[in-house]
Order: structure tokens, then C-alpha cells, then sequence
């Protein structure tokens, strides 16, 4: 296992919550965006995803693949965000949401407005991952119900 791997490991091992991981770093403004998305309550119920950000270096240019190869089968959390330069580029922020529970290494996207259903819900245990792959738009996008 290299030093980065070990880090990486190591690194999500400390979430708290759903981790949020950077692994594109080209464009700080579009981060800070994505963070403030995140962080700002809906306006209608003020829900708001409970996460925990990741803006680590050590993760810089990982796969969805890559970083499912590090995370323990018995990893507490269900899924994990990662923040690509699909998500940097693009207005909607669609974040890649990454299933650890049910079918290891599904993915949807979700833009970044919505990640506070998907992360509500799955952590109460309300919904399954696979409700929101079939949710999405037929880009692979889910932008709520």
C-alpha cells in the first residue's frame, strides 16, 4: 500500500458524518461554491445534508473506483460524495454519490442543491440507494423528487 493509499484510508476513517470528498482541485471558486450549496438549508423545510468536507490533497484526482478499493467493507457510512471536475464544471454541481451499503461502488449523480435528500434520507434509513438511481433523469442526474 503506498503512503498516498494509506492517507486516503486513513483520512475517511475521521468522517464524522457522510464524507464530502475534493478530488478535483482546478477550481477553488466552484469548491467554495459546491461547499455553500451544501451547507445553505432548502428554503421550503431547512433541510441540510450533514456531512463531513474533505479538502485533502491526498485525494486529488481519484476515481470513484480508486477510492472504493480503500474504503473497509465495515466502513460506518453508507455512501460517501465525491466532488469531481464533472462537479466543478458544471453550474448544477452534480456531485458523484457513491453507494458502500447495498451494491458496492453504484453511483449517481445528484446536484449539489439536492445532496441533502439523498443524505437525509439514507442515513435514517427512510429510503435505499437504488430509489434514487431510479429517481434520476435520464443524464444520471437526480434533481429531486
Amino acid at each position: 500500500m503506498t503512503q498516498e493509499r494509506r492517507s486516503i484510508s486513513t483520512l475517511l476513517a475521521d468522517a464524522e458524518c457522510t464524507p464530502v470528498l475534493r478530488t478535483d482541485f482546478s477550481d477553488q471558486e466552484a469548491w467554495e461554491d459546491i461547499r455553500g450549496t451544501i451547507e445553505t438549508p432548502t428554503e421550503r423545510d431547512e433541510f441540510v445534508a450533514d456531512v463531513t468536507f474533505f479538502d485533502d490533497g491526498s485525494c486529488a484526482g481519484l476515481t470513484a473506483e480508486e477510492i472504493v478499493a480503500l474504503v473497509p467493507d465495515d466502513y460506518d457510512h453508507a455512501f460517501l460524495v465525491i466532488v469531481d471536475d464533472v462537479a466543478t464544471a458544471s453550474d448544477e454541481m452534480p456531485l458523484l454519490c457513491v453507494d458502500l451499503a447495498d451494491e458496492r461502488g453504484r453511483t449517481v449523480r445528484v446536484v449539489a442543491a439536492e445532496l441533502w435528500s439523498i443524505e437525509n434520507n439514507l442515513s435514517l434509513a427512510n429510503m435505499d440507494f437504488e430509489e434514487f438511481v431510479d429517481a434520476a433523469e435520464a443524464d444520471g442526474v437526480f434533481r429531486g423528487f
